[in-house]
């Protein structure tokens, strides 16, 4: 077994510690979501038959949202991608676009709940609060490969980014802001608290209500990250994070107020 900076190599197997990461996150993220389904009468088996449905399509959301919009300091374009077209499943080197993470995920679990008979809605719901958490373990994959910093800084925490991962205008700064750790961290805090509101005797939500909440806290805090982002995903100038994370907040907000303004139902009700 041999350790380099990139990943672990035993034998003629290399594991990269990106991939692993990814995959500790999605494990501790289904682990909590069996936890909070329990009480809705899920099995842990309807969790881990879920896994490929929202893994597959999740990757594969992540990184088209990449491809089609990839961040500056990884010096590439859609139009590389298109004259390079094995590069797009090179998942290892990095670049995996959260948004579409999610949407993919999404769609795959809307799929598999479909093919079950099961409501979306209160799927979800036991859903998101293991989302942000694997998000905040996965992020740590940022970490190892150099990506997802910020404005340079001299903080004590800011982090050193050797000169091959530097965007080339700040060739010559050598620390930065962690960037990837204030999302991890923020995403901890949703998780935290979606799992107070699940738990509360006195906060009673709407079937998918939770998911909304999760689609309001999450695009928030991003929307205001990506102003210290320098690897943003610009389109004719604009960074589209921002605008979709700013649509998504909006869009959900209005939909909780209206559904919320209805009759309660129990959220420990579960519904096939």
């Amino acid at each position: 077994m041999q350790f380099i900076r990139e990943g672990i190599i035993i034998g003629p197997l290399f594991l990269h510690y990106y991939g692993l990461i990814i995959m500790i996150g999605v494990l501790a993220g289904v682990g909590l979501s069996i936890h909070v389904g329990k009480k809705r009468g899920y099995t842990s088996e309807d969790y881990w038959d879920m896994v490929p449905w929202m893994l597959i399509l999740g990757i594969l959301g992540a990184r088209l949202w990449h491809v089609l919009m990839p961040s500056v300091s990884s010096g590439l374009t859609f139009s590389w991608y298109l004259q390079h077209p094995a590069e797009i499943l090179a998942v290892w080197k990095g670049g995996l676009g959260i948004p579409g993470g999610i949407l993919g995920g999404a769609f795959g679990i809307w799929l598999f709940c479909k093919r079950k008979g099961y409501s979306y809605a209160d799927f979800m719901d036991t859903i998101v609060p293991g989302l942000p958490l694997g998000q905040a373990i996965g992020r740590w994959g940022n970490f190892v490969n150099q990506e997802l910093y910020g404005r340079p800084s001299s903080l004590p925490w800011a982090i050193k980014i050797d000169p091959p991962y530097r965007i080339p205008e700040y060739a010559d700064i050598e620390t930065y802001h962690p960037l990837f750790l204030y999302e991890s961290l923020y995403n901890l805090v949703i998780c935290a608290f979606l799992l107070y509101l699940d738990n509360s005797e006195k906060v009673h939500l709407k079937k998918g209500s939770l998911f909304l909440i999760y689609l309001i806290a999450y695009p928030v805090g991003r929307f205001f990250l990506e102003f210290l982002r320098l690897d943003t995903a610009q389109v004719g100038g604009i960074n589209m994070n921002q605008v979709i994370m700013a649509v998504t907040a909006v869009v959900a907000a209005v939909v909780l107020v209206l559904r919320e303004r209805g009759s309660k139902e129990s959220p420990v009700e579960k519904s096939r």
